[in-house]
């Protein structure tokens, strides 16, 4: 149901051919290359040169666990007003159900800012993030930059972005986006979905057959073919945001009437233009999806690209969670996680069903749900259905046209709209529970477990059409291709009056003399000091799992109450992955401030090992992992680092893009090493590193003093912009525009 085509594609006549048989001259292929819609894009964007992109943005969105940050860092380097539409939304905090007045805080902040700086609000419970800047803000040929990794608009022709804040306070300064050109990858769609088979299906065989092998990592994912046209909307928007967990850049798809459609049911015809591939375009690779040969998809816990068929699992359920207990007892320890005794009779039984979020919460998938469920029971024992409309007008439209009532009837509990399901801030099973959601995630600790407390639950990724069939089907995993039920759906409609009568739109309207309202909780970033000369590390965690998320840098779920206080939140870091990393760190940090105020040496083993260090040099300490990064944006997982006393982070590859990024901009050093082996309390030595970002090293060597002995290992930097090594010299972004100033 997925190919994979390695190597350069064209697509000529709505069909793909390999380049070494379509036999297209040099001349010809390079004005491919200018062919596909997404080079078009970035060309009307980009204020560099061909190969290094330079992006302004048309909008930037953000939520209450990451503006306040945002605003914070730009404020502090000099912002007056917002140059471009800044939509701030509540949908990640808005329980307002941890610690005090806190959450509540930051939306007022929210809301003043917007007020000053010239910006959008949408109080909490209106919309989720990604749903709201589908309905009022994305436009046909436009480009959005979003401070959650799911930014992802481009079933509507918008390319959206995923990035950590300190690129939106690039953009706030009227900085840019600077990358490499990127590849970009074709996904051919044909075929036409099953009846029974959903957008999440779709998505799970997607990210499955890529993630793993890093196929399009980092690059562009266009989508097109003939298939496109036997999707709505709703549906292609849901494949679209789960392009992040395949680790691409971004994504972009053709328009057509339907999308010329939900324009204008939203009131915004203008809005509308069509893109298409050039003939010929040319693909640095491509993904084939035969969309009629898609089943219904599960992707097991711990990770979106665990996808099984629902068939394939059930047949071989012992075997599947037996390989899943393995991995959840790494967690809590061997004999306290046990999935297998979910198996009963034959049938693989769950505990809870969600359908919510950006990816969940549509109209269609919801409605969907209500008609495999319509008459039935959810049962009265331990499995219970949660269902969040991605916004009020969904909630309204699913209202008036009747899907709600039986959703009731049947035992669903309906709540608004909230990302909380996603990341650990809602609905918690119990400890070893398997929850089965149309969500975005499944991560270890994603559902709000906590694993260091010797507590674990679990989550399985399925679409809500077969999470109804589950539910009508008592908690027994079933997918929805084996059940009947009447698809057709009634239109939706749109009630714009919904946000004119309670969001806040004050884009392009600053008003200077307003204040802004600061809570009790809410702290300035401390003052961080510029790279020096020299640079002593102390490996302070060693972490050797394959993939290393955001999540367990920076765990979601609570803690997000103390994203505006960043002392306060770092007490945090690393603490259900390893729990004895902030105390190292904080001895690193005091013994740096001791060698700077008295001249201490942090430990006798560097003069053992012959290694003195210079009154202008620094030390810190550093996170060694094997592939860090993967998952969230947020730019968290490596302030809570600095803030720690943090220099470094050392992998042999960074998951994401964004997570290197943000690593940069809280000047941090981003090194790369393939062939050394660290371990806790290893020293890394490097004479001259100030002098070698300056002048655009690529790799440094360094000493690593290891259980006294000392050899000279080689640090590979990569490729950084000018802007990005003066970031690093000045100590993170702040200091940088400071001194710009």
């Amino acid at each position: 149901m997925v190919k994979l085509i390695k190597g350069g594609v064209y697509y000529m006549g709505g069909a793909l051919l390999k380049e070494n048989v379509a036999f297209i001259v040099e001349a010809k292929k390079r004005a491919a290359i200018k062919g596909t819609i997404s080079y078009s894009l970035l060309a009307s964007h980009n204020k560099g040169s061909e190969d290094d992109v330079k992006i302004k943005f048309d909008a930037l969105a953000s939520h209450d666990i990451t503006y306040v940050g945002i605003i914070q860092t730009a404020k502090a380097s000099g912002l007056k007003s917002f140059p471009v539409p800044y939509t701030l939304t509540n949908c990640h905090n808005s329980l307002c159900a941890v610690g005090g007045t806190i959450n509540e805080d930051d939306h007022l902040f929210g809301l003043t800012a917007a007020k000053k700086y010239g910006g959008n609000f949408v109080p909490p419970h209106l919309a989720v993030i990604h749903q709201y800047m589908r309905e009022t803000q994305a436009k046909c040929g436009a480009m959005i930059l979003g401070s959650d990794s799911h930014t992802r608009y481009g079933a509507l022709g918008t390319m959206g972005v995923g990035e950590g804040g300190p690129e939106l306070v690039k953009q706030l300064l009227g900085q840019t986006y600077d990358i490499k050109r990127p590849e970009v990858i074709a996904v051919y769609l044909k075929g036409k979905p099953a009846k029974g088979v959903g957008p999440h299906d779709i998505a799970l065989a997607l990210v499955g057959a890529t993630f793993k092998k890093g196929f399009v990592k980092n690059k562009i994912l266009e989508f097109i073919g003939p298939g496109i046209k036997n999707l709505s909307m709703d549906y292609r928007c849901g494949i679209d945001v789960m392009t992040t967990e395949t680790a691409c850049l971004t994504s972009i798809w053709e328009t057509d009437s339907v999308t010329e459609e939900f324009f204008r049911v939203h009131g915004r015809a203008e809005d509308y233009a069509p893109l298409h591939p050039a003939d010929p375009a040319y693909y640095d690779g491509a993904v084939v999806i035969d969309l009629s040969r898609v089943q219904p998809m599960i992707a097991l816990p711990f990770h979106p690209s665990n996808a099984f068929t629902v068939r394939e699992f059930l047949d071989n359920a012992s075997d599947i969670l037996s390989e899943v207990n393995k991995e959840g007892e790494k967690l809590v320890g061997k004999g306290n996680f046990n999935l297998l005794d979910k198996i009963k009779d034959g049938k693989v039984y769950v505990d809870q069903g969600v359908i919510a979020g950006c990816a969940g919460g549509s109209y269609e998938n919801i409605a969907e749900a209500c008609e495999i469920l319509r008459g039935k029971s959810c049962g009265n024992g331990e499995f219970a259905l949660n269902v969040y409309p991605q916004s009020q007008p969904v909630f309204q439209a699913l209202a008036d046209n009747g899907y709600i009532s039986p959703l009731v009837s049947a035992g669903a509990v309906i709540k608004t709209a909230f990302c909380g399901p996603c990341f650990g801030a809602g609905d918690t099973p119990a400890h070893n529970g398997l929850s089965i959601r149309h969500t975005t995630r499944n991560f270890e600790n994603r559902e709000g477990s906590k694993p260091a407390e010797g507590q674990l639950a679990a989550v399985a990724l399925m679409d809500s059409r077969s999470i109804a069939a589950t539910a009508a089907n008592g908690g027994a995993i079933t997918p929805a291709t084996e059940t009947e039920y009447k698809k057709r759906l009634k239109p939706y409609f749109f009630n714009g009056e919904v946000y004119k009568n309670r969001v806040y739109s004050g884009a392009g309207k600053p008003e200077p003399e307003a204040d802004v309202i600061y809570g009790k909780n809410i702290t300035d970033w401390p003052e961080q000091l510029p790279l020096g000369n020299d640079l002593l590390i102390k490996a302070v965690s060693v972490l050797t799992d394959p993939v290393t998320t955001t999540d367990e840098i920076i765990p979601s779920g609570e803690t997000s109450s103390y994203r505006s206080n960043p002392v306060r939140l770092a007490e945090f870091t690393l603490s259900r992955k390893d729990p004895q990393y902030v105390k190292r760190a904080k001895e690193v940090r005091d013994d740096e401030y001791l060698r700077r105020t008295e001249g201490k040496l942090p430990q006798n083993v560097l003069t053992e090992a012959g290694i003195e260090i210079k009154p202008d040099a620094m030390y810190g300490s550093c996170i060694v992992a094997v592939k860090p990064g993967d998952g969230s944006a947020r730019e968290q997982a490596a302030s809570c680092q600095r803030v720690l006393g943090g220099v470094a982070n050392i992998a042999s590859e960074y998951a994401t893009k964004r997570y290197r990024s943000n690593l940069i901009n809280w000047g941090m050093l981003p090194f790369v090493c393939k062939n050394s082996r660290f371990e806790v309390g290893d020293y890394i030595y490097i004479e001259n590193i100030r002098r070698a970002v300056e002048e655009g090293a690529d790799k440094v060597t360094a000493k690593h003093i290891c259980g006294g002995k000392v050899k000279n290992i080689i640090l590979e930097l990569g490729t950084l912009t000018p802007e990005e090594r003066d970031i690093i010299l000045c100590g993170c972004l702040i200091n940088y525009n400071k001194n710009k100033r």
